[in-house]
């Protein structure tokens, strides 16, 4: 499915385990429920999508866009996040506090020049 259009569809419950999306266009999807351990979403875009309750532990995602997305709930433990932008996504407090210990999260999202950590809502990387 790397490269596709899934804009606006719904693929809660996707068993989507260690399939390849990169660069796969998710804005304004669906992905509630979502099972996605070591999948590859590199350069996806997941902008104004509802991504709540999935997981993606060692997932990666380099270089993806959750700008203004859902993401309560999520799990990325061991996801590498290098590169990602966070913009106005909402991410609650407690899987904010789990995100921002991922050493991967650091850089800047080269097509929306965001800076990773900052776009999160973490302060800077110790």
């Amino acid at each position: 499915m790397s490269g596709t259009d899934a804009g606006g569809f719904d693929l809660s419950g996707a068993l989507m385990e260690k399939g390849d999306f990169s660069g796969t266009n998710f804005k304004e999807s669906q992905l509630s429920k979502a099972y996605a351990p070591g999948a590859k979403f590199d350069g996806a875009d997941f902008s104004n999508g509802v991504v709540d309750r999935a997981y993606f532990n060692g997932a990666s995602f380099k270089g993806a866009v959750f700008s203004n997305a859902v993401l309560s709930g999520t799990t990325f433990e061991n996801a590498d996040l290098s590169d990602t932008d966070w913009t106005d996504a909402y991410i609650g407090m407690f899987d904010q506090k789990k995100l921002c210990k991922n050493p991967t999260l650091q850089g800047e999202n080269a097509k929306t020049g965001a800076p990773t950590r900052e776009s999160a809502g973490c302060g800077p990387s110790a």
